[in-house]
């Protein structure tokens, strides 16, 4: 007999339920503590991003047009992308979303402060905020903005890539329309809503080692003030519009550490926690597209650039190849494949999930939204596996590049003349395969997990992981072909 979620989790394994294991930082740690409730903590960790934004702006405008000699194609594509997927991510949640550069003049304009806090009551807080200070609406308070925008950019992201102008128009537009949301619309809605980045920084934050979370949550249910949402005297109310007492999940927590200073019974901590085993739930067709176009643009951006198809690449490259006919084939194949063919057979896998265990008072939606996870850990490996070659073999340029970031001939650190030298590349493959055979392992591992809290018989949660797992296991498969033939 199958059971749905309320009767299953009494009677399902106790460590299907239980949380994980959590280890509070700041209670070993006091003095990371002191360090991110210092008012001035965010400014300092921004300003040295906001003095890269304007070096990358003026490069791209002033600089060389040759994409490797400039600072801004060789620290973003190559340097920031792959530190962000391999390293900030996994291991420390959204911690770019704390020193991003994007939100910070919509942030000076709302709060008209850059460090000290205003009290008031703008609706919804304690704090006073400029702007008119509207709601965003209400169809549009999910993800699929950023679920397509990110298609979009990633589609153009042969030009984003090797035109330094085109990566400083992006980042200029970015610029301006988080600003301009700031003064029409409430807190931080540019980065919940419509940032491109945000959007998978979101999905893949739930596999992330670290967490910030209440110490007790019956602490924040009696808690009169609620000022970790709405602000106080000492901080400004969440920009990202979180409530502590409720938060079990990191995809919406910008870690800006706002509620750590303005809560009043000190009970917020920065956690570790295990790797992509915590947060499992998948909550809205929003969040299971997220994950299904991740990993298809990992497929698509590993064909294009380490396959050896050169066709496909000149319909990608269009500003070389100048081949519109096949750029559309191109574009239309990888959003068709982004947005149908895959969920699609993902979806074909929940059927068959349903009826192999014969799990007929199960919804299917129950089953699509929560073993969706599985796709999450793979699509954040699979993106490692694809971004490590990138790094070893033009990682030379950054060293050249730190010394003459313009392309004007300087050689401020004595390494403008470093030659571009692969770091070994013969080891990729041997690099490759273990991190996509660990993204396998976490996606089977999250799939059984979810599945135990849905099913309390052992046959049928047995039967209904096959057909998922077996996509999963295609999935690698079809990586594996591709990154070692």
């Amino acid at each position: 007999m199958v059971t749905a979620n309320p009767i299953a989790e009494a009677t399902v394994p106790t460590e299907a339920l239980e949380p994980p294991w959590r280890f509070n930082l700041f209670a070993r740690w006091p003095w990371l503590k002191r360090l991110v409730r210092m008012r001035s903590f965010q400014f300092l960790v921004i300003l040295p991003n906001l003095f890269m934004f304007y070096l990358f702006i003026i490069s791209a405008l002033f600089g060389t047009p040759v994409g490797n000699r400039n600072i801004i194609i060789v620290f973003v594509w190559i340097l920031w992308w792959f530190m962000l997927i391999a390293v900030l991510v996994p291991f420390g949640s959204r911690i770019w979303c704390t020193i991003c550069p994007l939100p910070f003049f919509g942030d000076w304009i709302q709060r008209r402060a850059v460090i000290r806090v205003r009290t008031g009551k703008s609706p919804g807080t304690e704090n006073s905020f400029f702007g008119l200070h509207k709601r965003w609406p209400k169809r549009l308070s999910n993800i699929w903005l950023q679920n397509f925008g990110f298609l979009f950019l990633a589609t153009f992201s042969a030009l984003l890539v090797t035109r330094p102008i085109v990566s400083a128009a992006v980042f200029g537009i970015l610029f301006l329309v988080a600003t301009v949301l700031a003064l029409v619309f409430r807190l931080r809605t540019f980065c919940n809503y419509v940032c491109p980045i945000s959007g998978f920084l979101s999905l893949y934050a739930m596999t992330a080692t670290v967490e910030l979370r209440s110490v007790d949550k019956d602490e924040c249910l009696k808690c009169k003030s609620k000022a970790c949402i709405r602000g106080s005297d000492k901080g400004w109310a969440c920009p990202w519009n979180v409530y502590m007492g409720k938060l079990d999940r990191n995809n919406y927590c910008g870690l800006c550490f706002e509620c750590v200073k303005s809560c009043p019974n000190d009970n917020i901590s920065l956690f570790v926690r295990p790797f992509a085993t915590s947060d499992v739930v998948v909550r809205g067709y929003d969040e299971v597209w997220k994950a299904c176009i991740m990993l298809v643009l990992a497929l698509t951006y590993s064909v294009m650039l380490l396959g050896p198809w050169g066709r496909f690449k000149d319909w990608a490259n269009v500003s070389e190849a100048r081949n519109w006919a096949g750029f559309g084939l191109f574009a239309a194949g990888q959003a068709l494949l982004a947005l149908v063919i895959f969920p699609g057979l993902y979806y074909v896998s929940i059927r068959l999930a349903k009826w192999y265990a014969r799990a007929d008072s199960v919804p299917t939606k129950e089953l699509f939204l929560k073993y969706a996870y599985m796709l999450v850990p793979m699509g954040l490996l699979a993106w490692i596996a694809f971004s490590v070659p990138l790094l070893m073999v033009n990682g030379a340029y950054i060293i050249s590049v730190a010394s003459d970031p313009l392309g004007w001939g300087m050689n401020l650190f004595g390494t403008a003349d470093f030659p571009w030298t692969p770091l070994r590349p013969h080891w990729v493959p041997f690099l490759q395969v273990p991190i996509l055979l660990t993204g396998l392992y976490y996606g089977l591992r999250g799939l059984h997990k979810v599945g135990r809290r849905i099913f309390t018989d052992p046959a049928q949660l047995h039967r209904s992981l096959v057909p998922p797992a077996a996509l999963l296991v295609g999935v690698t498969l079809v990586f594996l072909k591709l990154f070692i033939g």
